[in-house]
């Protein structure tokens, strides 16, 4: 193995932080992993300790190193992925951060939301940022941040604070407070930032009340983004790759060409569909945004956000105590021949795409004396493939109105994809064939992929998509008319939630 094969990818989620060495063919070579701290101060809010998310950043990574019997000297370059939107502030002299994050699925500032659409300001929001006015989205939160903190404001005036999603955090502390930035990707899901123009605008940091001197610097997701200083792991690596966690799991499956889509089923699950060098507006309520920037060129996508996903199976796991461990679901999924015609919608954030609904709040529906942990735990998977329908049908109605071809397939990953059970319904529900990789950790994989193109290990894209390899293909089975019956019923049960 040569030294200059080798990639440190930091991958720091809502659940955990973890780092994954991994060779130039894409195989993991060494792993370490924390589990985060969940914060719920209030009902709606959550919140993660960005001191923890540091220390744990430094210990995941010294575990990968570790465990694959590699020194910092042996590894050519650093790529980072990180949760989207969750938002900090944090002291330019010293780097002490203000306050705990304020996560994505924190939803503090829905009351803002609302008095912001009901002024009238969202299709121009949307325009310029290719988003919808969401508590899910940094911007209100930095207001809230500024607002709620004594004296926040007037020391962000004086440029004294920084703000960053957790990437920018990290490169912080990582380069010992030398460089402030982000990637396009990240800032694009601030609700501040042009995507048609590629820069942060000043008439969105005026309607929500953000001062130009938080803002951190944007460059390419493959790009300069310094070094690790040399005393964190005894040497310095060169930090080449930054994207949020759904671009780079789009990157590391390779969804390079116009009209590939991948979705990534973890905490919420997130369907990226990439459009190419045109933006797609969407007349579905989906997002229009970057897929990856490189050589700053911006290849933009079309995203379904699902804001509950595995969170479900958590749910059913630690609130309802029904299962000990999460892989009991497939178990159960298979012990029924269905839900009886229960649902499940976990709204337990609100719904996200297509509806974005914040006031959604989740329910069982269509319970009956028969129903037991068996069919509620089916139920929840099911959830998971009736919310993948929504966005897949929503795409498709997207690309036919810009005259282009359905989603032939859908590429996946993400902890639940482990479950074959659901794979075989989600094939099912969407019609179509779902193809899960032959090196799971994606996510990772792309920001290991795009820091290999700033180092050099990789010439190109095409270099990276040759290195794509499936495991296991799931083929729909279900006839089309049980598939729209079933769907038919989660649909009416998704009204019966809204606000």
């Amino acid at each position: 193995m040569q030294p200059s094969s080798l990639l440190l990818a930091i991958d720091q989620g809502t659940t955990s932080t973890r780092a994954i060495l991994f060779g130039r063919d894409g195989t993991p070579l060494g792993v370490g992993q924390r589990e985060s701290t969940q914060h719920y101060p209030r009902p709606g809010w959550v919140e993660h300790d960005p001191e923890e998310i540091w220390s744990a950043t430094l210990d995941v990574c010294r575990q990968a190193l570790a465990r694959a019997g590699v020194g910092a000297t042996q590894v050519s370059g650093l790529g980072m992925t990180n949760q989207r939107e969750t938002t900090l502030l944090w002291e330019r002299d010293g780097g002490r951060p203000l306050h705990r994050a304020i996560v994505w699925q924190d939803r503090r500032t829905m009351d803002h939301c609302a008095r912001l659409i009901a002024e009238g300001h969202g299709e121009f929001v949307r325009q310029r940022t290719g988003l919808v006015i969401d508590p899910y989205f940094s911007a209100t939160k930095i207001g809230w941040l500024l607002d709620n903190i004594p004296g926040a404001r007037a020391r962000a005036e004086r440029g004294e604070l920084a703000f960053g999603t957790v990437d920018s955090f990290l490169l912080w502390r990582l380069t010992g407070g030398r460089l402030h930035a982000t990637d396009a990707t990240n800032a694009a899901r601030t609700l501040l930032f042009d995507i048609h123009r590629q820069d942060w605008d000043d008439d969105l940091l005026a309607l929500f009340g953000v001062p130009r001197t938080l803002l951190p610097e944007v460059r390419d997701s493959s790009a300069d983004f310094g070094q690790v200083d040399a005393d964190l792991f005894g040497d310095a690596i060169p930090i080449g790759g930054v994207a949020g966690d759904q671009h780079a799991a789009t990157f590391g499956q390779a969804c390079f060409t116009p009209g590939m889509v991948k979705c990534t089923y973890g905490t919420g699950a997130f369907a990226m569909l990439n459009t190419g060098a045109v933006p797609i507006a969407s007349r579905n309520r989906l997002l229009t945004t970057l897929a990856y920037r490189l050589d700053g060129k911006p290849t933009y996508a079309l995203e379904g956000s699902i804001f509950v996903a595995g969170a479900a199976v958590k749910w059913l796991r630690d609130r309802l105590g029904v299962i000990d461990h999460a892989d009991e679901t497939e178990a159960y999924a298979r012990a029924v021949e269905s839900t009886g015609g229960a649902y499940l919608v976990p709204a337990f954030a609100g719904l996200g795409a297509p509806y974005w609904d914040p006031g959604a709040r989740g329910a069982l529906v269509g319970l009956t004396l028969d129903s037991g942990v068996a069919e509620i735990a089916r139920a929840a998977l099911e959830s998971v493939g009736y919310q993948s329908r929504d966005l897949l049908r929503a795409m498709d109605d997207d690309l036919a109105a810009a005259g282009r071809g359905p989603v032939g397939s859908l590429r996946v990953d993400g902890g639940m994809v482990v479950n074959d059970w659901l794979m075989g319904f989600l094939a099912d529900m969407l019609g179509i064939p779902v193809e899960r990789p032959r090196i799971a950790e994606t996510t990772a994989l792309g920001a290991a992929y795009l820091a290999g193109l700033a180092v050099g290990v990789y010439a190109s894209t095409t270099e990276i998509a040759g290195l794509w390899g499936g495991e296991r293909r799931f083929v729909p089975a279900m006839a089309p008319t049980d598939r729209d019956r079933l769907y038919a019923g989660w649909q009416t049960a998704v009204a019966r939630v809204r606000s």
